[in-house]
């Protein structure tokens, strides 16, 4: 048996973790008016959207179905006998449907396709902890299990400058807002069970928003053991800050500073601070 991991670039893993794991990314598309066209975290970079807003917010795509046949063709060349699949949320991006579509044609491996019902580290979480488990126990079925399970432990909470990209994006999902952002409310957004965006709590300023989301982790961390992402978009220092305030909190485990993908830079600008929380398990 021979098992690989895919995920897609919205997974925010750190590169060293991905050649570590040895985890197979796909890579999202960033979609410029003119027909440019770039792969997610390999031909462009945050930076580079940030420069370019000013002139034109691009579109994105999911990831090529030739760049997954490529991938996929690669694997059975390799020898793998079984592929696990874990997407962004089908909530926000039709990636796993493309992904299942293109799977079907391959007969030789066996696939367990995933959907994480989220993205950033809430679907970078699942997919290390299963490369870990994959790693120690080489066995399919428990590395599948292990990814469902931390899916379930897992959650997303962020803060964005403005609604403006999410509306323009068509990702806005359960998220009220237009009249809030008139009186300086800046919402805190998770995902619900079906993996689109909606209101968590609404709260007036941005330093109180980002003092809630830091009281989250602190309350989350208070009788249970947790892994943390803080994950930002062209917010650094503000998001170095909570970072560093989470690190100090008692049953904080292990810690993961991340910046988003280029295409979540799309759909929530610059400004986005978030935090991850995922229950630990021995």
């Amino acid at each position: 048996m021979k098992i690989a991991i895919v995920s897609d670039s919205t997974s925010d893993l750190l590169d060293e973790t991905v050649k570590k794991y040895d985890i197979k990314i796909l890579p999202l598309r960033v979609v410029y008016s003119g027909g440019e066209e770039y792969r997610d975290r390999v031909e462009i970079t945050p930076e580079d959207i940030y420069e370019r807003f000013d002139k034109e917010i691009p579109t994105t795509s999911l990831p090529s179905p030739e760049d997954t046949i490529i991938l996929f063709r690669k694997l059975e060349e390799e020898g793998y006998t079984h592929v696990i699949v874990a997407t962004i949320s089908t909530g926000l991006s039709g990636t796993m449907n493309m992904i299942r579509s293109v799977a079907d044609d391959f007969k030789s491996m066996v696939f367990e396709i995933i959907d994480s019902k989220a993205l950033t580290m809430g679907l970078g979480f699942p997919v290390l902890e299963g490369a870990k488990e994959l790693q120690k126990s080489n066995d399919f079925k428990k590395t599948v299990q292990k990814i469902k399970d931390t899916i379930k432990k897992t959650e997303v909470y962020f803060v964005v400058g403005t609604l403006e990209y999410l509306k323009k994006g068509g990702r806005i999902g359960k998220v009220e807002g237009t009249i809030g952002e008139l009186l300086n409310i800046k919402p805190i957004i998770s995902i619900n069970e079906q993996g689109v965006y909606y209101t968590f709590k609404k709260i007036r300023g941005r330093n109180k928003s980002i003092e809630e989301i830091y009281h989250l982790v602190k309350e989350k961390a208070s009788n249970k053991m947790v892994n943390i992402a803080v994950a930002h978009g062209n917010a650094y220092e503000e998001a170095y800050a909570l970072l560093e305030k989470v690190k100090g909190l008692k049953n904080v485990k292990d810690t993961i500073f991340t910046q988003i993908s280029p295409v979540m830079v799309v759909h929530t600008g610059p400004g986005l601070i978030g935090v991850v929380i995922s229950e630990y398990d021995e």
